[in-house]
């Protein structure tokens, strides 16, 4: 049996941050506080798709589809438990997504 399992999600949140840091973010109308950040890492898009990948440069035929990730403890206003989950940052889209919660 694995030791944890992810619920994968795409889900548009609002982020909070000071110093470049993820503090706090809102998911369905909730605020979570970030109490640590347990990971933090880059992903890029398939650059083996050149200019015919989502996200594409045309004009210079590459696709720009970086990604900043951030695994955090996160908790709700008001609530004592603590939930895992990982933020990402698009770089192409400047959006905020829940991408994953960890049990």
């Amino acid at each position: 049996m694995p030791a944890f399992l992810a619920r994968r999600y795409d889900e548009l949140i609002g982020v909070e941050r000071h110093d470049d840091v993820p503090v706090a973010f809102m998911r369905r109308g909730r605020r979570y506080a970030v109490r640590a950040v347990l990971a933090h890492w880059w992903e890029t898009g398939a650059w083996w798709d050149g200019a015919t990948g989502e996200g594409a440069d045309r004009t210079a035929g590459v696709a720009d589809d970086e990604r900043e990730m951030w695994r955090v403890e996160a908790t709700a206003a008001g609530r004592s438990s603590v939930a895992v989950v990982e933020l990402c940052f698009a770089w192409s889209t400047g959006a905020w997504t829940l991408t994953a919660v960890l049990d």
